[in-house]
């Protein structure tokens, strides 16, 4: 049986191009995860007058971060490369901290996630150059669906916050 081989990859998008945008993507990706698995996290753990709300809010939040993993390594599988999904490659690539050894209190879980929100909203933005100058599309709608649900659950959080 004879072998055949894949064709080379030619959707308009250039391989230096298709590689930065997969690297841009590859740390979304272990952002988003290390911020699902700290919210997940925060869900189990969260005490105090505010857990009926908090928990529910945390699967709310944990849900769509797990929802959005799939899409995002599937884009850089499109564009060619290997999808990272390991913790080791996750802790090399994320920005995100690691949850801490010892659950927080309550308001400090939210402020954790205040701030892993952003900070996935930055790594998000910091792609969309790339992809704009690719002309990769599918890229930037994939970014714009992120950044509004980053931006969108900080404030939420944030809100709690205030007094």
């Amino acid at each position: 049986m004879a072998k055949t081989t894949a064709p080379a990859i030619n959707i308009g998008i250039s391989e230096q191009d298709r590689a930065a945008i997969a690297e841009g993507l590859s740390r979304l990706l272990a952002d988003t995860y290390t911020l699902y698995l700290t919210t997940h996290n925060f869900h189990w753990n969260v005490t105090g007058p505010m857990f009926n709300t908090l928990h529910t809010m945390f699967m709310t939040q944990y849900t769509e971060l797990w929802n959005a993993v799939d899409p995002v390594a599937e884009r850089i599988r499109s564009l060619g490369h290997a999808a990272p999904g390991s913790y080791a490659q996750f802790g090399k690539l994320a920005s995100v901290p690691d949850v801490p050894a010892t659950p927080p209190k309550a308001l400090e879980m939210v402020r954790i996630l205040v701030q892993g929100h952003e900070a996935v909203a930055r790594t998000a933005r910091a792609i969309f150059p790339l992809a704009e100058k690719a002309n990769d599309e599918p890229t930037a709608d994939l970014l714009t669906q992120r950044l509004t649900v980053h931006e969108q659950s900080a404030w939420m959080l944030r809100s709690l916050l205030e007094d």
